[in-house]
């Protein structure tokens, strides 16, 4: 229920502010006049479907993220959250597994594959490949790092993807460690150090490196597209050749299947929240 809550937000946050500036075009749209201001907008009617109740569903994308809604049969009200039936089950989400489109995660996978990246591990013949989109300022991101060391030593090997998503010191760290002549030296030395609480170095901004900010953009549209939604986000082909994506730090214990590797005792205080 709680995932449905963060969906239910998602949509009022996309949607709530359309409502309050509609376009006198909208009079004479096909569109209800809701959605006709957020089409103008920029979001985008993906397709409509049949909902309980007489209501008409929304698939509508914006930014690569989609979402539903609803409106009432006279056109004239949107509702923008979960519909529950009176059995108590999410009709939301029934209608989401149902009606959103589901990603092409084998192209995505060879557009993560030549994204711009950081190898870490095994550099030849690694037993397992993982990817995990990461940002300089996320905690959570180090606490994964930390973990997966130990797979490296067996055979792990590790690309991974800096988006610059939690704030304005995160791109120019990002830019410093892309623009390093050694960028695995340098990922590794922000890493070891602790980084995540110093100041950003001067000198490695979007305007001074340009091509490497758009990189960093690119990746986070990237992540975007698998449905990932903060960092860290994992990415891996599980034993069935099936790719998985999820976000957020994994518990210690699921890390084995993630990497396909036995697993490596880790005794770090520091991750014993994650145990």
């Amino acid at each position: 229920m709680f995932e449905a809550f963060k969906t239910s937000a998602r949509l009022a946050l996309i949607v709530a502010p359309l409502l309050l500036a509609q376009p006198a075009s909208s009079l004479a749209a096909g569109y209800p006049k809701q959605i006709q201001a957020a089409v103008d907008s920029g979001v985008k009617v993906v397709k409509t479907f049949p909902a309980a109740s007489s209501l008409t569903g929304w698939v509508l994308s914006e930014k690569g993220h989609y979402s539903l809604v609803f409106t009432t049969p006279d056109r004239k009200t949107l509702i923008a959250g979960d519909l529950i039936d009176e059995n108590s089950r999410n009709l939301t989400s029934r209608y989401a597994e149902q009606y959103i489109p589901k990603p092409d995660r084998a192209a995505l996978l060879k557009e993560l594959i030549r994204a711009p990246h950081i190898v870490e591990g095994a550099a030849k013949n690694p037993k397992s490949v993982l990817y995990v989109f990461f940002d300089p300022n996320c905690p959570y991101c180090h606490y994964t790092w930390m973990a997966l060391q130990a797979y490296e030593r067996v055979g792990l090997q590790i690309h991974w993807v800096p988006v610059a998503v939690l704030g304005p010191t995160s791109m120019p760290k990002a830019i410093a460690i892309m623009a390093a002549a050694d960028k695995t030296a340098a990922f590794r030395k922000m890493e070891q150090s602790g980084g995540l609480g110093k100041p950003a170095p001067a000198g490695f901004g979007a305007d001074t490196h340009p091509q490497i900010a758009l990189a960093l953009r690119s990746n986070a549209e990237l992540m975007d597209k698998f449905g990932i939604g903060g960092t860290p986000g994992i990415v891996w082909r599980d034993k069935s050749g099936k790719i998985k994506a999820i976000s957020g730090m994994p518990r210690l214990s699921d890390i084995p299947a993630i990497v396909g590797l036995p697993e490596q005792k880790n005794d770090d205080p520091a991750l014993a929240k994650f145990r």
